[in-house]
């Protein structure tokens, strides 16, 4: 009970806040932040060039359609009002005015006035308008007129203060602000009869129309001029006008007529059906208040506005419903009524009617599909079917997600694809009773049906499938036909029926079945004429639409030709619902879904592309003539101009040095970079989405890179010569160097041969000296051994004697003997101290080594040292040191300790190491 509460709320809260917009042509905005210029445009016109220039403050600005300019007058002051003739853009400005040329890709200024004194210093003038009157030029103020013949400047002064000046059946009015109008006959005035009521009211335009001539006032509505006076507009839009400001108002092509206004936007109405669109900043326009109006070739409208610009489409085919509340939602389905629209979004059900949306009682949700049969309109809804008749809503089913409803094209059979399957109408008297085909229990997208007992449905996700079916609709055979095909890629699959004939439309490619081989095959005329489509929508028999490349062509099929037309991406571009999109037409008209409204086409929509184009090519923001040269390494950007704003603009593609791939002119602009010296061509072709018409081509040459120039060339001549001859000195320098170095090598190397020879020499000798020295050192170790052997034994003999002393007994005997024994065997004092010495030598660096080791050795122990290296035992070296076998091991251990040394260690083989 809580949530139906809630949702009855929303349903009365949408109901009575949402208003609506009419169907209003196409509007494209332009601030600031696009022209980079000042606020308010207070004058627009369109020149021969077809390029559209603004009177913009401190700027004249220029747009081709494809970049902006701005230029400044010399002394800087804010330009009101141009004039357009020729080629010249006459400007006027404060105390000053004159015309601009353009030249070199530049607008070049002319001053009219300079170094003459038309103004007085106290005057503040400034030309508001400029306009041609018998052959003169009128540039005028609000105190002044200046007429101007091409040679001369004629002063008129008003003794009022005027608004603007206009001219109607060779006639010159002056409109002033306090006293009326004034008709201008030379320098005279005079006030017209009848048109007192205009005192104290500002006149902003005076237009003729069928013969009658329009005053538009500031605040006091609009009035006709009659033999008698004034009378008021009778039109129920007069009323209106008097609270919104009119400050600019014309009569344009179609029996239309627009008036802009300070604070209602514009008005564009209908003088045929008296019925009016109101554009301001509640749907699309960014400024509520009109400065300015002017026109294209196009008949389209350009708005200057208190802040920035707008391009309104008036005579377009294509009109526009804007939601820019967002409470609509995204549209997936539009439909028209008696009392005007039938609208299934995302958010719900709504019908418009009156001015008005409401959103249709238990409808909240999202809608997917509308589809009229006979006076009724079924609506497929996430929650159901229902049916709408003449303002009442009921509920069919409750199966959800009715994505799509067809007819079938043998009979009044209508099929529906839903989120579980297919449902099948086939009594349109009873649409509650329905059928459901059996064993295909998944969502499906779409159904057609051109043969009995067969139907065909294309899975939401992938597959194909063919139903057959007996005539009560039961389920005999499903068959997979993509994968009996064996298509790898059946994702997204469409059904397309075109002259009661299905086409398929899988992965960018069409398919149609053949019956005999059970299998898909790919259709020859489909294929050939409709490539790259990714989605299609048919309108009826003879038309469609197809989306190709992002960009929608409707198709007008006659016999097996097809008529292309391009509808332009800046009227869906980010608005297009993907695999969504449903047409419902109507009469000469069919409505095209998109995310935050729909578009209304003509059905006989035909567009021919404007053809001739103007190319401009710019390198360092200098103009590139055709087949001219620009600099190496430098960009290039051609701007490729149509002078056409609209529904007409072509769709232009290129071809850069014959290239294979035709490429999109995005913008209107192509960016060239890292281009090889040589010649460079591009060809520029329209695109009607079937086939490419050349148009312009822009040729031009890249210049060497600098290293390549001329000077260039001739200084690396100059440097290869200079390195050339530089080599021939280096070489022959190095050729005498060579053998220079060779003759220092010869004598280095007989300086060497004589040095190794000379060593080799001093080697031997030294050699020699060795070997001697050797045998000297053996010689002596011979006589020290001997020496000590000899003393041995004479010791030997002398303990020999004293033991024959112990045992003789005979005194004098005895002495005798020993005395002669002694004689004999006594060592020379000499031969012991030659003994010692070359002892000392032989052992010389032994000793050395010893004593810086040990200083703390005696003479005795390095004695006994030296004697232990020699291998003698403690027998053999006791009579050498004249002391005792036990004073020579008494000696040896007091010397091991000494010498540091541990009992295990060995001391003859340590003295060895030392």
């Amino acid at each position: 009970m809580k949530s139906i509460l809630l949702k009855l709320l929303f349903f009365l809260f949408i109901a009575s806040q949402i208003q609506a917009q009419e169907l209003l042509p196409f509007v494209e905005n332009y601030s600031k932040s696009d022209y980079q210029g000042d606020n308010q445009i207070w004058n627009v016109a369109q020149g021969k060039d077809n390029a559209m220039y603004f009177a913009n403050n401190h700027y004249l600005l220029r747009y081709d359609g494809v970049i902006w300019e701005k230029y400044t007058l010399p002394n800087k002051t804010i330009i009101r009002s141009i004039l357009i003739e020729g080629d010249k853009i006459y400007s006027g400005s404060y105390k000053e005015f004159g015309y601009w040329y353009r030249k070199q890709g530049k607008m070049h200024y002319v001053s009219i006035t300079k170094n003459l004194r038309l103004f007085d210093e106290k005057d503040n003038e400034e030309i508001w308008k400029i306009f041609r009157f018998n052959g003169s030029l009128y540039f005028q103020s609000f105190n002044d007129v200046f007429i101007y013949n091409g040679k001369t400047i004629k002063k008129i002064k008003f003794p009022f203060l005027i608004s603007y000046c206009f001219f109607i059946d060779q006639n010159l009015y002056v409109a002033s602000v306090q006293d009326g109008i004034f008709k201008m006959n030379g320098k005279r005035i005079a006030n017209p009869k009848g048109l007192n009521i205009l005192k104290n009211t500002v006149v902003h335009a005076i237009e003729k129309y069928k013969n009658e001539t329009y005053i538009f006032t500031q605040k006091k509505g609009v009035f006709i001029v009659e033999k008698k006076g004034l009378r008021p507009w009778n039109n129920p839009l007069n009323e209106t006008l008097k609270s919104t400001t009119i400050n600019v108002a014309k009569f344009i092509k179609g029996d239309k007529l627009i008036i802009g206004t300070g604070n209602k936007g514009v008005i564009i109405l209908d003088l045929n059906s008296n019925l009016y669109k109101n554009i301001d900043r509640n749907n699309v326009l960014m400024n509520n208040s009109i400065l300015s109006i002017g026109f294209d070739k196009e008949d389209d409208l350009w708005l200057g506005l208190d802040n920035g610009i707008a391009h309104v489409e008036v005579n377009s085919p294509i009109s526009f419903f804007y939601d820019n509340s967002g409470i609509l939602g995204s549209v997936y389905s539009v439909a028209t009524t008696n009392k005007g629209y039938l609208i299934a979004s995302n958010h719900g059900i709504f019908e418009f009617g009156s001015g008005r949306f409401n959103m249709l009682p238990n409808t909240q949700g999202q809608g997917w599909n509308i589809t009229k049969i006979g006076t009724k309109y079924i609506i497929g809804h996430n929650d159901g079917t229902f049916s709408y008749d003449n303002g009442s809503l009921s509920k069919i089913n409750g199966v959800s997600g009715g994505w799509n409803l067809s007819k079938s094209s043998i009979n009044n059979t209508y099929f529906q694809s839903t989120y579980s399957g297919i449902l099948v109408y086939d009594d349109l008297s009873n649409l509650s009773h329905y059928k459901i085909i059996k064993d295909l229990a998944k969502p499906i997208k779409y159904v057609a049906q051109n043969k009995k007992n067969e139907i065909w449905a294309a899975d939401n996700y992938r597959g194909l499938y063919r139903v057959l079916l007996d005539d009560d609709y039961k389920t005999k055979k499903i068959e997979n036909v993509t994968q009996q095909s064996k298509i790898k890629n059946d994702f997204g699959i469409k059904i397309f029926e075109f002259r009661k004939e299905i086409l398929f439309l899988i992965d960018n490619s069409w398919y149609t079945y053949n019956s005999i081989t059970n299998k898909l095959e790919e259709n020859e005329l489909f294929n050939a004429n409709f490539r790259n489509v990714s989605d299609v929508v048919a309108i009826d028999e003879d038309h469609f639409m197809v989306l190709q490349n992002g960009i929608l062509y409707h198709i007008y099929a006659t016999g097996n030709k097809f008529v292309w037309n391009i509808i332009q991406e800046k009227y869906y571009k980010g608005k297009l619902i993907n695999e969504n999109l449903r047409i419902f037409k109507n009469d000469n008209h069919y409505l095209l879904n998109l995310d935050d409204g729909f578009i209304s086409l003509q059905l006989k929509y035909e567009n021919k592309q404007h053809k001739a184009l103007r190319v401009e090519g710019f390198s360092d923001n200098v103009l590139i003539a055709d087949n001219s040269k620009i600099k190496f390494n430098k960009e290039l950007k051609i701007n490729v101009i149509s002078g056409m704003y609209g529904a007409s603009k072509p769709n232009l593609f290129y071809k850069l040095n014959k290239s294979k791939d035709f490429t999109p002119i995005s913008d209107g602009v192509i960016l060239l970079n890292n281009l090889s010296s040589g010649y460079h061509s591009i060809v520029i072709y329209k695109h009607d989405g079937a086939s490419y018409e050349k148009v312009e081509d822009f040729s031009f040459k890249v210049a060497q890179p600098w290293y390549f120039s001329l000077w260039m060339i001739l200084l690396y001549l100059f440097v290869i010569a200079a390195v050339l001859f530089l080599y021939y000195k280096w070489n022959k320098l190095r050729y005498t160097q060579k053998l220079k170095l060779q003759a220092e090598e010869l004598k280095h190397q007989r300086e060497i041969l004589e040095m190794e020879l000379k060593a080799e020499n001093e080697l031997n000798v030294q050699e020699y000296e060795k070997h001697i020295l050797e045998l000297e050192l053996q010689t002596k170790s011979s006589e020290v051994a001997g020496k000590s052997l000899s003393i041995a034994k004479q010791s030997e003999m002398i303990e020999n004697i004293q033991n024959i002393l112990d045992s003789e007994k005979d005194f004098n005997k005895l002495k005798s003997e020993i005395k002669k024994a002694i004689k004999i065997n006594e060592v020379n004092k000499h031969e012991w101290e030659i003994f010692e010495t070359n002892l000392n030598q032989i052992h010389n660096e032994f000793i050395i080594n010893l004593t810086k080791k040990f200083p703390s050795l005696t003479p005795k122990d390095i004695k006994l040292c030296v004697y232990l290296k020699m291998n003698l035992s403690s027998k053999e070296i006791a009579p050498l040191m004249n002391i005792s076998f036990r004073g020579v091991e008494l000696h040896r251990y007091r010397l091991r300790k000494k010498l540091n040394l541990n009992q295990d260690e060995n001391l003859s083989k340590f003295l060895l190491t030392v």
